[in-house]
C-alpha cells in the first residue's frame, strides 16, 4: 500500500564543512518535490563556526533549518542517529554535507519510499570532481540498485531514504563500524527484520570524492578493513566473500597483477588509470588488515 510521507526530514551529519555546505543546502533549496520538509544539520563537533554560520543562514526559514549538537561521540553514524531522533518527519532522507543532490533527489526518493520501507539513489562523479579523481571510482549506472554479490540489496549512507518506523525498529546504525560498511549493515537488518528496501534512478546525488591519491587510499584502506568485519558477522545470514579464492591464495595473484600495472610503467602497458591501480591496491592492504584484525581468512 501506497504511504505518502506527510513530513520528510533531511538529515546532514556535518563535521567542519561551513566552507561546501552552503552547496548542499541551496540544491535542497532547489528541489522539485511537492511535499513538506525539513532539513536538520547533525554537528559532529565542528570548530570552524558551522553553527553560527547555520543560525543566520539566507536559506534558514525556506528550508525550516535547524541545527542540532551531535558532539558527543564522534563519527558520521552517530551524527545521523542524533538527527534522526530530533526529526520530526515520519520518513527521513540521508545526504552528506559535501556532496549535492540533484533537483529530482527528494521526490525520488519519497515517491518510492511511499511503496517501500527504505530506498536507495544512485550517485555521479563527474560534476564535482577532476577527471582523474573521478576516474578512480566507476560507479553503476542510475537504474542499477545496489546490491552485494549474492547477498541483499543495500544503499550508500549518504543517499538513502528510510522510514521512521523502520529505523526506529532496528535501532539506526550502529556506532561501533567508524570507518565504514555501516549502511550495508543497516540495510541487511532492516531486510532481515522483514523490510523491503526499493530504489529510485531519479534519486540522483553528485559525489565528492577525496581530492588527492593519498586521501583516495585512507578511505579505501579503511572501507576494505570494516567489510572484512562485515562479511564475517553477516556469514552465517549466507553471506559469502566477494573473491572466490581465500585471501592466503587471492592476495600473491592480486600482488603479481599490481606489480604488472604500476603506474609507474608506461600506460600502454598497464592499460589501467593509476586511480583504479591506487584503488585496487588500497582493497588489497585492506583486506589483509582487515583480516589481521578480525583473525578472519573470510576476507
Amino acid at each position: 500500500m501506497s504511504e505518502t510521507p506527510h513530513l520528510v526530514s533531511v538529515v546532514i551529519p556535518a563535521y567542519n564543512v561551513r566552507d561546501v555546505i552552503d552547496e548542499q543546502l541551496g540544491a535542497l533549496a532547489e528541489q522539485d518535490y511537492g511535499g513538506d520538509f525539513e532539513v536538520i544539520v547533525s554537528d559532529n563537533g565542528s570548530t570552524d563556526g558551522l553553527r553560527e554560520h547555520l543560525a543566520g543562514h539566507p536559506l534558514r526559514t525556506a528550508l525550516k533549518l535547524r541545527c542540532v549538537d551531535a558532539a558527543r561521540v564522534r563519527g558520521a553514524s552517530h551524527a545521523r542517529n542524533v538527527g534522526a531522533a530530533a526529526a520530526e518527519g515520519d520518513f527521513l532522507a540521508f545526504c552528506d554535507a559535501d556532496d549535492r543532490v540533484h533537483s529530482s533527489w527528494l521526490r525520488g526518493l519519497s515517491e518510492i519510499g511511499a511503496l517501500t520501507d527504505a530506498v536507495s539513489g544512485p550517485v555521479e562523479t563527474t560534476s564535482l570532481n577532476a577527471p582523474r579523481i573521478a576516474e578512480s571510482r566507476p560507479v553503476r549506472p542510475p537504474d542499477e540498485p545496489y546490491e552485494f554479490p549474492g547477498f541483499l540489496p543495500f544503499f550508500l549512507a549518504g543517499n538513502c531514504g528510510i522510514r521512521r518506523h523502520a529505523w526506529e525498529r532496528v535501532g539506526g546504525y550502529d556506532e561501533s563500524y567508524t570507518n565504514g560498511s555501516e549502511e550495508l549493515d543497516l540495510a541487511w537488518r532492516l531486510q532481515l527484520a522483514g523490510y523491503t528496501i526499493g530504489h529510485s534512478p531519479e534519486a540522483m546525488l553528485a559525489y565528492r570524492l577525496r581530492d588527492s591519491y593519498r586521501a583516495v587510499w585512507r578511505q579505501t584502506v579503511a572501507y576494505s578493513v570494516s567489510q572484512v568485519r562485515l562479511t564475517d558477522e553477516y556469514r552465517p545470514y549466507g553471506l559469502t566473500k566477494p573473491y572466490p579464492l581465500p585471501l592466503v591464495l587471492h592476495a600473491p595473484i592480486l600482488i603479481v597483477l599490481l606489480a604488472l600495472r604500476n603506474p609507474l610503467l608506461p600506460r600502454r602497458l598497464t592499460q589501467l588509470p593509476r586511480g583504479e591501480w591506487i584503488l585496487n591496491a588500497a582493497m588489497l592492504t585492506g583486506r589483509i588488515r582487515g583480516a589481521i584484525t578480525y583473525r578472519t581468512w573470510h576476507a
